[in-house]
């Protein structure tokens, strides 16, 4: 287990026996920045196949995919926050989301582990904070030399 999951998993119990006010969160890194999604947000975690190109789509729609016989929307998230396209070579992963009853793909460099962290945690979005992923976050959680951003679907 990683020292920020130890740690973070014991401060979670520790509040869990005060408040009991916790969120879990399914994590992504999105160009080397830490992401996180309330898991109750998450439908899917899938690895993106046969995606469909859309004519005149904005840049960040990637594209569209059947998942299970549902169409899916993908949304390419380096070029959501303004990132440039991913060189390492490795496929993108994907975290299922619905939306007003529809369907999308956020396309992410890699999946992390769950986290429960308590909800008194949570900051507001410092001042210095990129203004693209501001506009796509609802707060921040300081982890052990790290900052995870929560994710506003």
């Amino acid at each position: 287990m990683s020292e920020t999951r130890k740690d973070t998993h014991a401060m979670s119990r520790t509040v869990d026996a005060i408040s009991g006010n916790t969120t879990q969160f399914a994590t992504a890194m999105i160009g080397g920045q830490l992401f996180g999604l309330p898991i109750s947000r998450v439908q899917d975690v899938f690895m993106p196949e046969r995606l469909t190109r859309v004519p005149l789509a904005p840049d960040d729609v990637a594209g569209v995919l059947n998942l299970r016989g549902r169409i899916v929307t993908a949304i390419d998230m380096r070029a959501r926050l303004g990132l440039p396209r991913n060189q390492d070579g490795k496929p993108p992963m994907a975290m299922g989301v619905d939306l007003r009853g529809e369907s999308y793909g956020l396309l992410i460099d890699s999946i992390g582990e769950v986290l429960t962290l308590p909800d008194e945690g949570r900051e507001t979005n410092p001042v210095n904070l990129d203004p693209r992923m501001a506009s796509f976050a609802n707060g921040v959680h300081r982890l052990d030399g790290q900052l995870m951003v929560v994710l506003d679907v």
